[in-house]
């Protein structure tokens, strides 16, 4: 990544634990090849189950389990054991973990036929399985998510014995293994499902366009447009951010990655250090709500709900869109209000160049998104958003060894007619792997090709040790799933909410979202997404909330979560590159994503910001005419949150104008006679006020 004149040297950003990710490499020696093998081969292993798919959907989860433990017993111990001794006990137990999972594949037709009845074997490899993915989730994530599970399993054991209504019948030992070992509903349900499907194949797949330079080319893209703008540096960062969520998805990832360009760039330029990085880590954290990729939350909750992906992603395009353009508009304001101009143009790449020099990069995503939309699933979508990744990396390595461009044209024609005669009959996946392989050949001799042979390579690699973390979680989080469905304890959470709702039901939204705040203060957003919408979602959902509009409103608490004191882990990552006090980080992430914190309100009341039916004023305007309402209100409403926020419009606030800003904006988000017509006269004489007192203040400087 290009680093601007003058700006601070990237530091390396380090955590109590492996959540966020390993060091760089695989550890000392044999024991780092080892791990590098084991990762690829992982990674083959996922490519195979999304190219063809042969294998029964449990063996496919219970490798993957076993991968999962083998790698992170394996590269914790790489990193964390003393000598040889320890790191031999690290791969013995991640070895341990790996039988547990291939246990699944060997006695499969076994496992069918004696469900509910476990021999002794069944019940001690069960039993071993979970010990080892607590002890593995704590060793990669902390404390906080195994003792939460943990408590989970206790009542699962024990909660016959509490008083009613928290009691439940009881279940013996091996129902309960049974249930969470072998069954669909615990270690093995939905989560580890997709990711053992769409999530490692879309890690793959950003970690191939990073590698094939993508990063670059979103940064001078962001720089060319923004860079020259009032407080340009900042605007680059939430723009830059949130192509990168694009394909990245995962929020703690864009901080250390495009934060360690674009906080010390806004530093430079006039941002205090605590408001730089509270801007990365709010553009950062959007990433997982921003389409089309977005994060593993995505995908699970499309598995969830029985629907299609494109049906979370088009719901989520407008919330997503606001949350951005917020941001954007909180960064415009704080440089207007201290008088922070953009980059000079000596330093700013052009954003046109950039996209001709390399506009070949943004192919796979465009046919990502393409393939959704038209119905195809993820699993065939990111397969071949994959594929057309490699052969881009490939043809450009074998393109740069020939010696005129008229040889690379004609390469780049007979390589799309290939692929067009392989895919005459279709897209399948086994011809555009021939011609991948093919590639794969012809690079293996071209000038400069085994570079990128190794390159390709490590990003397999890479990607099986971004997985651990997203995989571990939805494996441990079954342990909640599935004392849930065999105890049935969710219906007593879910009769409170709809209790309070039948009273308000505001008082049940905010009821969900401190629950999700409160798990996310401690655990990763997917489980802290799986806990809340197994509680609280089907309560919301009789209470007349559309379906989709509770998951995801539990969805965005979990990520609000990521920038709440005093955990706020986004915070905690930008913390070391901007040097600055990670809580100070945490409230400035705050008050810039304030629109974050609103804007799920106001889609549960007005549905149709997510495209969704049922919207109160679709019947005076149609859906389209509710949709555009429902926009134009929350854009004002964001707005107006904006300058309440930073304290400047065209002008600096009074405690006041704050006051009745607020006020404008709150009109806006409710539902009572005249709400709206209060809401927009309060914003016009607001602005026109504004505006009158800059005129007064030109008039006075002059």
């Amino acid at each position: 990544m290009l680093q601007a004149e003058g700006a601070e040297k990237p530091v390396k950003v380090a955590f109590d634990n492996f959540e966020h990710g390993f060091p760089e490499g695989f550890g000392p020696r044999g024991w780092g090849r080892l791990a590098y093998a084991i990762g690829i081969a992982f990674a083959a292993f996922q490519l195979y189950v999304a190219a063809f798919n042969y294998l029964p959907s449990q063996v496919v989860r219970g490798v993957h389990v076993g991968f999962l433990l083998l790698l992170t017993f394996g590269l914790i111990a790489n990193f964390t054991a003393r000598g040889n001794v320890g790191r031999a006990a690290g791969w013995l137990t991640g070895a341990a973990g790996f039988l547990c999972g291939l246990y699944q594949w060997i006695f499969y037709a076994d496992l069918i036929a004696r469900d509910g009845d476990p021999t002794r074997l069944d019940l001690a490899v069960g039993t071993l399985l979970a010990l080892l993915i607590f002890e593995g989730a704590r060793r990669l994530m902390g404390l906080a998510l195994p003792l939460m599970c943990g408590a989970a399993l206790l009542y699962w054991f024990f909660g016959q014995y509490l008083p009613a209504p928290f009691n439940h019948r009881g279940y013996d030992f091996d129902q309960v293994i049974t249930h969470l070992s072998y069954g669909t509903e615990g270690f093995y349900g939905v989560p580890i499902y997709v990711s053992a499907t769409y999530i490692f194949l879309f890690i793959l797949f950003g970690s191939f366009l990073e590698r094939a330079g993508m990063i670059q080319l979103f940064t001078d893209v962001s720089l060319g447009l923004f860079g020259g703008t009032r407080g340009g540096p900042a605007k680059v960062a939430v723009f830059a951010s949130g192509l990168m969520g694009t394909i990245s998805g995962s929020g703690v990832a864009n901080v250390v990655t495009v934060g360690q360009f674009t906080i010390p760039l806004m530093i430079r330029f006039g941002y205090r250090r605590a408001f730089a990085a509270g801007v990365e880590a709010t553009a950062s954290m959007g990433g997982q709500i921003m389409p089309p990729v977005m994060g593993a939350v995505a995908f699970i909750m499309a598995e969830t709900l029985g629907v299609e992906y494109s049906v979370i992603v088009k719901a989520a395009v407008i919330p997503a869109v606001l949350y951005f353009a917020s941001a954007f508009w909180m960064v415009h304001l704080e440089a207007g209000k201290h008088g922070l101009v953009g980059m000079n143009r000596s330093e700013i790449p052009s954003a046109w160049k950039a996209l001709v020099a390399r506009w070949y990069l943004v192919l796979p995503l465009a046919a990502l998104v393409y393939m959704l939309f038209e119905g195809f699933t993820p699993l065939y979508a990111g397969s071949m958003g994959l594929a057309l990744t490699v052969a881009l990396i490939l043809g450009a390595s074998i393109t740069l060894g020939l010696s005129s461009n008229a040889l690379r044209y004609v390469f780049w024609i007979g390589l799309a007619l290939v692929v067009g005669a392989a895919s005459r009959n279709g897209l399948e996946i086994v011809p555009i792997a021939g011609v991948v392989g093919g590639l794969v050949l012809v690079t293996a001799v071209a000038r400069g090709g085994r570079a990128t042979l190794r390159a390709c390579r490590d990003s397999l690699a890479d990607s099986a040790k971004s997985a651990l973390t997203v995989g571990m979680a939805c494996a441990i989080v079954g342990t909640i799933i599935g004392m849930m469905t065999q105890t049935g304890v969710g219906a007593i959470f879910g009769g409170w909410i709809i209790g309070l709702g039948a009273k308000s039901l505001f008082l049940a939204l905010v009821m969900t979202m401190l629950l999700s705040i409160l798990l996310g203060t401690g655990i990763p957003t997917i489980p802290t997404y799986i806990i809340t919408a197994a509680l609280a979602a089907p309560a919301l959902a009789k209470l007349g909330v559309p379906l989709i509009v509770s998951h995801m409103f539990a969805f965005y608490y979990g990520i609000m979560a990521d920038l709440s004191p005093p955990v706020a882990l986004a915070a905690l990552a930008a913390a070391p590159i901007a040097r600055e006090n990670p809580d100070k980080i945490g409230w400035e992430a705050m008050r810039i994503a304030l629109a974050g914190y609103v804007i799920p309100f106001v889609f549960v009341y007005s549905p149709a910001l997510m495209l969704q039916a049922g919207d109160p004023m679709e019947a005076q305007l149609g859906f389209y005419g509710a949709v555009a309402l429902a926009t134009f209100k929350a854009l004002v409403a964001i707005g107006l949150f904006g300058i309440v926020a930073i304290g400047f419009l065209f002008a600096r606030l009074t405690i006041a104008e704050r006051v009745v800003a607020s006020v404008a904006a709150l009109c806006l988000l409710g539902e009572f006679a005249f709400s709206d017509t209060i809401g927009f006269a309060v914003t016009l004489a607001i602005v026109l006020w504004q505006w009158r007192q800059r005129s007064r203040s030109a008039v006075a400087a002059a």
